[in-house]
């Protein structure tokens, strides 16, 4: 942010001349993605493996809607411990997914994670147990399960909302036996 001093004269002829001679570029509608951040997204789609998720809301209901996302899946203890950490940017139609082996307490922190996130803890039968809406990038707080889980759906922030996500509401992969 700029601040009105003597130097700010200088900078907003500056400004005024880099006016002239930088071309104009128009973007689409839609969410503003840097070229850094397209490269790097590119680059991680190509190194992982993406696997098919389904959330299903309301799947008791009169309208069940399914919501179909790529997830990369982390199985090993050192896939989940980085996690999505260091990265900038995940693409509005992708999540990580953790495993665990067993139905557990989980407890997730956003150290060096840039990206605010939605949590999803799921239970063996893929019912959504808890929501931690909106993490806060790099935090150290602990985030918990508030009970047993299998797995945990990292998403980005607001797509929880976005979709009306609720506990009890499903996610359909091969981890939960579907």
């Amino acid at each position: 942010m700029l601040g009105f001093s003597a130097s700010a004269g200088r900078l907003l002829s500056l400004a005024g001349v880099l006016a002239l001679t930088t071309p104009v570029v128009a973007f689409a509608p839609g969410p503003f993605v840097a070229p850094a951040q397209a490269q790097e997204a590119q680059a991680q789609e190509a190194q992982v493996a993406l696997e098919p998720l389904v959330i299903v809301t309301d799947p008791k209901g009169a309208h069940p809607v399914e919501h179909r996302l790529s997830v990369e899946v982390m199985r090993t203890p050192a896939e989940r411990e980085h996690g999505l950490m260091d990265r900038r940017y995940l693409p509005p139609d992708r999540g990580m997914l953790f495993q665990f082996h067993r139905e557990q307490n989980v407890l997730m922190w956003m150290k060096n994670t840039y990206i605010p996130l939605d949590m999803i803890f799921i239970s063996p039968k893929g019912e959504v147990t808890h929501i931690h809406e909106n993490a806060e990038p790099l935090s150290e707080d602990i985030i918990s399960s508030d009970g047993p889980a299998l797995g945990v759906l990292e998403v980005n922030a607001g797509y929880a909302r976005k979709i009306g996500l609720k506990e009890g509401d499903l996610a359909r992969h091969p981890m939960f036996g579907q």
